[in-house]
């Protein structure tokens, strides 16, 4: 597998493409690396029609190490993505195996959306793990920016789930960029709320939705690996708690998750109030 997935670039064809040659393919599902698992959490075969519902590939699990936090866990990480955009990719693998090029790689990455779920601790020992469901963000998340509070979010999440006696998962949704609407007009609404609208106001602006997250694989994560047990899920935003009950998650309790706050962001956390997250007159009071 080192091999494979080291081969020097200017080997173009199939080999610009081992990660998804059918021989490794092969050699990670029999490793039990790579499996398959449908709407309702369960394995199937990995090479099974699609079927009824939406199936996921889970690739793991991957040992890695966290520099984020302050407890710096060490989790296993699993990439996941549905059945349906690995064939399109693959597809498309097939046809720049013919053309070459390294630059043609570009094409893969931009056509699937990976999710990530770590599992921190064991948790498959509680009975009502600990759980952060995070939308992806760059300019907090990567950027560290403090105009939302996602950032900090995300690393108190890892130190919450890290110092829980039993840990719990982390479950990152890429794709969920601005509540949805993509790093481009995410920025867009940011020029629109320096001009006085608040976020959601914003996304009504350019004729967006306020929120079009989808959470159905987070669902069917959280099916997998918690097997029906009941979860508490860090989170101020009951639509989050309502659209993973509607998805079949059993047995959701929310867990206040206030962290981040400060003059930058407080506007948009009213904003967020406002149209219906948890959070009471002292979640936002600022350090003095």
């Amino acid at each position: 597998l080192t091999e494979a997935l080291t081969c020097p670039a200017t080997n173009v064809g199939t080999d610009m493409f081992t990660y998804i040659n059918p021989e490794i393919r092969e050699r990670l599902i029999r490793d039990g690396k790579l499996r398959r698992i449908n709407s309702d959490g369960e394995p199937v075969e990995t090479d099974s029609a699609a079927g009824p519902g939406q199936h996921l590939n889970l690739l793991g699990p991957i040992p890695m190490p966290l520099a984020r936090g302050s407890q710096h866990p060490t989790v296993r990480w699993y990439a996941c993505v549905r059945s349906t955009e690995l064939s399109e990719v693959e597809d498309l693998a097939s046809t720049l195996r013919e053309q070459g090029g390294q630059h043609l790689f570009s094409h893969l990455a931009s056509s699937m959306a990976v999710n990530s779920i770590l599992v921190i601790g064991k948790p498959e020992e509680s009975d009502n793990p600990l759980v952060r469901v995070h939308s992806n963000c760059l300019t907090g998340d990567i950027f560290g920016s403090r105009r939302c509070e996602c950032g900090p979010q995300l690393e108190a999440a890892i130190d919450r789930i890290a110092e829980d006696p039993q840990g719990g998962y982390l479950i990152y949704m890429a794709g969920h960029e601005g509540r949805g609407i993509g790093l481009w007009a995410k920025a867009a609404t940011y020029l629109l709320q320096d001009a006085g609208e608040d976020t959601y106001q914003a996304n009504q602006s350019l004729g967006l939705p306020d929120d079009s997250r989808d959470f159905s694989d987070a669902a069917i994560l959280l099916k997998h690996f918690c097997h029906g047990r009941g979860i508490r899920l860090l989170t101020n935003n009951p639509k989050k708690l309502d659209d993973l009950a509607a998805l079949g998650v059993k047995g959701i309790e929310q867990v206040k998750h206030v962290v981040g706050v400060d003059d930058f962001n407080l506007q948009y956390l009213k904003a967020k109030r406002d149209w219906g997250h948890k959070l009471a007159d002292d979640d936002l009071d600022t350090p003095t």
